[in-house]
C-alpha cells in the first residue's frame, strides 16, 4: 500500500490539484495539511467521488488536517491528548489493512517563527506533547506511521544552505533534537531508509525563483514504527505538483509498505 502526506497551503485553492495527483498517484492513503477551511467547507462529495472516505479536522482560515481513504477509517482522534490546543493540527485513525491494523497520525506542525520567540515556545511545547501521546500509542503495539509538515530539517542534508540557515527556524538544535526524541521513541525516518538523491527537498519558498534554483528544506516526513520498518519498500518526494500554475509551496511524499 501507498500512503502519501501533503501541505497543500489551502484545499480550496489547490482541490483541482489534488483530484488530478490522486488520478495520476491512486495512493491508499493521502494525508493532507493546511487546509484552511472549515469541516463544513471540506469537498467530501468530490473527494468520495474519487473513491476516498475522509476523516477531518478543519480550521477557518489557518491549519486544518485531513486523512484520505480507500479503505474505512476508525477510531478517529483530533489533536494531542493530555495536551490543550486551540489549534487544528493533528488527526489520526485507524485503518484495517491486509497485513491488520495500521494507526496512521498526521501532523501539521507548529512553524514557530523565530528562535526566542512566544511561537517557538509555543513549537516546543508542542512537540513535548506529541512526544509523550506518541509513547502511548506506541504502547498500543499497533504498527504506527507518522506522517505530516513537520516544520523541522532533520539534519544539514535537509537544507540547501546549512551554514547560511544554522540555528535560525527549522534548523535550531532544539528542533532538531525534537526530531531525535521523535526517533528514540522506537520511530525510523522512512526517507532515510534508502539512498536518496543529494539535495531531496520537500518545499521551496515562493520567492526568489527558490524551486527553479532548488533552495529548498525536507521538512515534510514520514516517520514508521519498528513494526513497520521491514515492510518500507520505497519513500519518493514528487517534485511535479510544484512545477503546476499556482501550486503549494510543498509536494507530496510517498511511502510504499508491503502487504
Amino acid at each position: 500500500m501507498k500512503i502519501a502526506t501533503w501541505n497543500v497551503n489551502s484545499l480550496a485553492v489547490r482541490l483541482p490539484q489534488v483530484l488530478d495527483w490522486l488520478a495520476a498517484n491512486p495512493v491508499d492513503v493521502l494525508c493532507l495539511q493546511e487546509l484552511k477551511l472549515s469541516d463544513d467547507k471540506f469537498p467530501l462529495q468530490a473527494l468520495h467521488d474519487a473513491g476516498y472516505q475522509c476523516a477531518v479536522f478543519g480550521q477557518k482560515t489557518y491549519n486544518g488536517v485531513a486523512i484520505l481513504s480507500r479503505t474505512a477509517l476508525r477510531d478517529v482522534a483530533k489533536n494531542i491528548s493530555g495536551f490543550a490546543d486551540e489549534q487544528s493540527r493533528v488527526i489520526s485513525a485507524t485503518l484495517d489493512t491486509a497485513a491488520g491494523p495500521l494507526r496512521v497520525i498526521n501532523g501539521y506542525f507548529v512553524n514557530g517563527q523565530a528562535p526566542g520567540s512566544d511561537k517557538f515556545d509555543y513549537k516546543m511545547k508542542w512537540l513535548d506533547g506529541l512526544r509523550h501521546w506518541l509513547q502511548t500509542e506506541l504502547a498500543s503495539g499497533i504498527p504506527l506511521v507518522l506522517v505530516g509538515d513537520f516544520n523541522i530539517t532533520a539534519d544539514d542534508r535537509d537544507t540547501h544552505d546549512p551554514e547560511g540557515l544554522k540555528e535560525t527556524i527549522h534548523h535550531t538544535t532544539e528542533e532538531r533534537d525534537q526530531f531525535k526524541g521523535l526517533l528514540a521513541l522506537g520511530l525510523s525516518d522512512a526517507f532515510r531508509m534508502f539512498d536518496q538523491p543529494a539535495k531531496s527537498y520537500s518545499w521551496w519558498d515562493y520567492r526568489e525563483f527558490a524551486f527553479r534554483r532548488n533552495r529548498g528544506l525536507r521538512i515534510d516526513h514520514v516517520l514508521v514504527s519498528q513494526a513497520l520498518e521491514p515492510r518500507v519498500r520505497s519513500c519518493v518526494i514528487d517534485k511535479l505538483p510544484r512545477k503546476n500554475e499556482r501550486p503549494s509551496d510543498h509536494v507530496p511524499v510517498i511511502v510504499e509498505l508491503a502487504d
